[in-house]
Formats: structure tokens, C-alpha cells, sequence
């Protein structure tokens, strides 16, 4: 429901709008229709991947001896996909819930609205909280202290680190160049079209009603439920969406 309103409100913008960055909704189409392909042959990388993992385990009860020599650098690890969501997911998931609260402010084309302006700030989010550096308790600095320093930046810049970095863990084999996964093309899509929208609210003076603007979030809106699908989260119209979620490491690799 609240992307089809985005929507709507583009296309009755668009009369005499042609929105051309980088012919938006035919690049959003095309990347789709390619990444939908790309994701079958993973997941069918997956399915036959698991059938071969069953058969080897087979192999291996029936030879203990094999199972016992197979341990190595791999043995009881994590795969890269269960430790990046642990890692990410959090941060995704609450940029993904800040961006789509932008989209009344942005139907209404305001660039100077402050909840669109906060999105952008880089002093607007704290990242990373301050850390006491006492010892047992007892600050053994000389200068006393030992509060230590939080960093900040902003939720789009946040966004874009924990996309990417979500994004290249979902390979099949660690050979593959970040930029041939489905996965960080979309993450790249939708970065371009924000980015965009970025340059019109950090303007002098930014516009009162932006058309360009508008139709640069409706395309990141569709390019984002792309992305959102490639790294198993839900679409942003399930509602998932509607509340706040905690951006430090979590403790299992489940949607939160």
C-alpha cells in the first residue's frame, strides 16, 4: 500500500516529468528480470549443493575413519551468510524502517523537511557508542579520561556500508567479483538513485517541491524490494518494517 501511494504520486507528478536517472524504471525492470534469473541458479546452486552434502554425509557414516581425517580450517565454522546477517541484519533492517518513514516528507516534495535532512546528516546517527576504557573499573588514564568517544555519521551513509557489506556475503564462491553479484548490483542501483536525491538535499538552497527528488526515491523504492528478496528479508510493504529494530551484532542469524 505505501509504495503504490509513492507511486501514484510520482505518476502524477510526471506529467511533462520525464525521470531520467539513468532511465529509472527500465533500468529497475531490466535489473530485476536479470537478478530473478541470477537467483534461480543460486538457489538451484543451493538445492543441489545440499542433496551433495546429504550424500556425503552418508559416505562418511559409513567410513568413519574419512569423517575423522575431513576436519581442517573448515571444521565447526560458520558459513560467511549466517555471520553477516548476525552482523547486518540489524543495521538493514532499521535503515530500511527510517528510509520508508521519509515517504510522506517525500511525496510532499520538501527537501528542507528535518526528517528528511536528518536522514542525510553525518552527525545525525551515533554507529558506533562510546566505550569506557577503565580497567577493573578504575581509569588509568592520565588525563582521566577514560568515557572514550562514540562516532557518528548518518543513517544513509550507514545504510549504505551495512547494504554492501549484506550484500557481498551472498556468493556461492569467493572467487566471484563483488560487483557480478546480484546482490551488490542491487545494493548499487538503489545507491545511485539516493545518492542523487542526496546531492538535492545537501543544496544550497534546496527545493521547497523537488519533482527530480520525488522520482529518485519511487525508483530506490522499487530497487530496494529487489534487494531486499536477494538477502531474504521481507518486502518493505509486509508491514515488517513499521518498527525500530537494534543495530548492534545480534546473537542468531533469524529476521528479528
Amino acid at each position: 500500500m505505501f509504495k503504490s501511494s509513492i507511486l501514484l504520486s510520482v505518476m502524477a507528478l510526471s506529467q511533462g516529468f520525464v525521470m531520467n536517472p539513468s532511465n529509472n524504471m527500465q533500468t529497475s525492470t531490466a535489473l530485476m528480470s536479470t537478478q530473478s534469473n541470477e537467483v534461480d541458479t543460486r538457489r538451484q546452486f543451493f538445492s543441489v549443493s545440499s542433496a551433495a552434502a546429504l550424500g556425503l554425509m552418508g559416505v562418511m557414516t559409513a567410513n568413519p575413519e574419512t569423517a575423522n581425517a575431513s576436519g581442517g580450517a573448515t571444521a565447526g565454522k560458520y558459513t560467511t551468510i549466517p555471520i553477516a546477517k548476525r552482523r547486518y541484519y540489524g543495521r538493514v533492517q532499521q535503515a530500511v524502517h527510517e528510509f520508508l518513514d521519509l515517504g510522506p516528507a517525500v511525496v510532499k516534495g520538501d527537501m528542507n523537511d528535518p526528517q528528511i535532512q536528518l536522514f542525510f546528516d553525518v552527525n545525525g546517527v551515533v554507529v558506533v557508542p562510546a566505550k569506557r576504557k577503565d580497567i577493573n573499573g578504575q581509569c588509568t588514564k592520565k588525563d582521566g579520561q577514560c568515557k572514550g568517544t562514540e562516532i557518528r555519521d548518518s543513517r544513509w551513509n550507514d545504510m549504505k556500508a551495512s547494504m554492501y557489506l549484506l550484500g557481498n556475503a551472498f556468493r556461492i564462491n569467493q572467487q566471484k567479483a563483488p560487483d557480478n553479484l546480484p546482490t551488490v548490483r542491487a545494493a548499487k542501483a538503489f545507491f545511485k538513485e539516493i545518492d542523487a536525491m542526496e546531492k538535492s538535499v545537501k543544496a544550497k538552497k534546496p527545493k521547497t517541491f523537488d519533482k527530480e527528488a520525488i522520482g529518485h526515491y519511487a525508483a530506490a523504492l522499487e530497487i530496494l524490494d529487489t534487494y531486499l528478496d536477494l538477502v531474504e528479508l521481507p518486502p518493505t510493504d509486509s508491514g515488517h518494517y513499521d518498527k525500530e529494530f537494534d543495530t548492534l551484532v545480534g546473537e542468531s542469524a533469524r529476521i528479528t
